[in-house]
């Protein structure tokens, strides 16, 4: 995996948008909502290769597992960070975004949602 397959894949998705934030995250969003954070530059301290939002049973779970770790700044709202790329199938990481995005979609107010309607 890579920053341009991850950035096609989140685009894909329906109604999803990116911006840059904090001068140095790409973030992708539904309905103005997080559900992805890939950093344009990578932290010797913090290493981040991407970071989406889980279940907490599955917060839990990746947290345990090498390569991955609560997310800075946002493990409270059970975000995960990979810290490289093949800490995950490809195939498994695609599928924790669509569910992230998912999670997020829900949480969004009526309103918003009526406004984005599903392809």
């Amino acid at each position: 995996m890579n920053h341009e397959i991850i950035r096609q894949f989140c685009l894909s998705l329906p109604h999803a948008t990116e911006e840059v934030l904090w001068e140095k995250d790409l973030v992708f969003k539904i309905g103005g909502k997080m559900f992805a954070v890939l950093p344009l530059e990578i932290s010797p301290t913090t290493p981040v290769q991407l970071s989406l939002k889980c279940t907490p049973e599955e917060f839990a779970e990746l947290c345990e597992r090498d390569g991955i770790f609560p997310a800075p700044y946002a493990a409270r709202y059970h975000w995960v960070a990979l810290e490289r790329w093949n800490a995950l199938r490809q195939a498994e990481t695609k599928r924790l975004i669509q569910d992230s995005y998912q999670m997020v979609y829900e949480k969004l107010p009526k309103k918003i949602q009526q406004s984005l309607p599903r392809s």
